[in-house]
């Protein structure tokens, strides 16, 4: 079924979170929607998942009905294209170059990974009832997220980037195919039933 809700795009959405002083990155964003729409946490709510881009009691205030209809409807396109992502078993995490800032990169690596997929995945609950070899892959991926964070701090005292540069490519291949690995197997086959609203 196609979505209501279409995306407005990236650079669109990231001078939104910026308006609304989000302090998430828009990566951070997304892949908390992925690992929230696999979560196996049935009561959690797509405006669970917003209201976490902001610390407690620091959500925006919105001040007319007309700017909550508006404040929603982009981010469930974000969400709804999200969505689509799994449903499709396309997750990808962004691509980088070789000139890249690789400890900014490995950085943003962590956060997408841990504070991204992971806790979103989660959604607030520290125990899910999860089969084994998913939550053998869950913890794979949190510790993926602190090798980044490892190879943040190395890329800080090495002038030699190459053997990091290759590192990383190899993390975010083992990353990625952990995160298809799980859609594939836990999530696809009842991705019918994990379609949430706002509401």
């Amino acid at each position: 079924m196609k979505s209501e809700n279409k995306y407005i795009g990236d650079d669109k959405f990231k001078k939104f979170l910026e308006h609304y002083h989000c302090s998430a990155p828009l990566e951070v964003v997304k892949f908390r929607f992925a690992g929230a729409i696999c979560s196996p946490n049935t009561g959690l709510r797509p405006t669970d998942v917003i209201s976490s881009f902001w610390p407690d009691g620091q959500t925006p205030r919105l001040e007319t009905k007309n700017e909550a209809e508006l404040f929603f409807k982009f981010f469930m396109g974000l969400w709804d294209e999200m969505f689509q992502k799994i449903r499709d078993n396309n997750l990808k995490l962004s691509k980088i170059s070789t000139s890249a800032d690789l400890e900014s990169i490995c950085r943003q690596r962590f956060e997408t990974v841990e504070l991204g997929f992971v806790e979103g995945f989660f959604g607030g609950e520290e125990n899910l009832k999860i089969p084994a070899y998913i939550a053998e892959i869950v913890d794979s991926l949190s510790k993926m997220a602190l090798l980044y964070k490892s190879l943040a701090e190395k890329s800080e005292t090495r002038s030699n980037h190459k053997n990091i540069f290759d590192a990383v490519i190899d993390c975010d291949r083992m990353t990625e195919k952990s995160l298809n690995f799980i859609i594939e197997n836990y999530v696809l086959p009842h991705i019918s039933d994990l379609q949430r609203t706002v509401n």
